[in-house]
């Protein structure tokens, strides 16, 4: 999500405003703002963009078309796709090639799904949750690969592949969700056995922020997503003496810092779960 934000504020840099964006860059309205005052124009129509002009394609990645429609408008691409997504991408392409049947876990409307769901629409079908795959079916059970969104919940997800497993024995599994998402999974467990609450920075729309939410939430805890300081409701507090806070893979640094700060704790404690120290390369434009 940071290399994201890295590519439209480079893109800025080297070919001037106006840049313009298909879709937010990433699901987070501080990000989104602050891109916009700097001369990032969103879109959500390729056809929205003038020729010839620059457009930086989202970190939840396009289907095909999007691509073939932006190349038939001249239009200078530079893709943000997540790497993580782009290898969901590359998977979905190669079990269609070898005849399977893509079972898709995720959820419908997302940016990521639409996108992945378009490199092959004739051979890839939806499964939101485990009531889904038990209905789900294929043309041939001994040909499916189930692929998933790289932000759901670990625990939703497993639940949904055991359902399709069971139906399914020759199933093929790709583990898609990505390191981000899966450590702050963890970390909110972790997290949940010392507080009494949770607070979730990032946004509504944000599908890792929810997952976070949610998690808190399991472990029997009422659980808070915000964008900012804000959005905290002082009746939350009553009753409660530890609080943990927790953020979204694209929530800015700083407005975690803010949130603290409002909430002037006696003491701070750090939850680490596991150190990420993974870095992909910008677009080779950009390099």
């Amino acid at each position: 999500m940071v290399r994201a934000v890295d590519v439209v504020d480079l893109c800025l840099q080297r070919f001037g405003p106006p840049v313009y964006v298909r879709h937010e860059i990433v699901h987070n309205p501080h990000v989104v703002n602050e891109l916009r005052q700097k001369g990032a124009v969103f879109i959500e129509r390729i056809e929205d963009v003038p020729q010839g002009q620059t457009v930086v394609f989202s970190a939840h990645g396009v289907a095909p078309s999007v691509w073939q429609e932006a190349r038939a408008r001249g239009l200078r691409i530079i893709d943000a796709t997540c790497p993580l997504v782009t290898k969901v991408h590359m998977e979905a392409l190669k079990y269609a090639r070898e005849g399977y049947t893509i079972i898709l876990v995720g959820h419908r409307g997302h940016d990521e799904v639409i996108g992945t769901m378009g490199e092959s629409p004739d051979r890839t079908v939806l499964v939101e949750t485990a009531e889904d795959a038990a209905e789900v079916q294929v043309p041939d059970p001994s040909r499916v690969v189930a692929l998933t969104q790289t932000t759901l919940s670990l625990d939703d997800t497993n639940e949904v592949i055991r359902v399709l497993k069971a139906r399914f024995p020759a199933l093929v599994t790709r583990n898609d969700i990505c390191y981000a998402t899966t450590n702050r999974q963890q970390a909110v467990k972790a997290m949940a056995r010392e507080v009494d609450m949770v607070l979730v920075i990032g946004a509504q729309n944000s599908s890792n922020c929810n997952r976070l939410r949610e998690t808190a939430q399991a472990a029997g805890l009422p659980a808070y997503l915000i964008s900012g300081t804000e959005e905290i409701n002082t009746a939350w507090f009553n009753g409660v003496n530890r609080v943990g806070i927790t953020s979204g893979a694209s929530t800015p640094e700083r407005l975690v810092a803010e949130v603290i700060e409002a909430l002037r704790p006696l003491q701070v404690h750090t939850v680490k779960v596991a150190e990420e120290n993974v870095s992909f390369l910008l677009p080779k434009e950009l390099r």
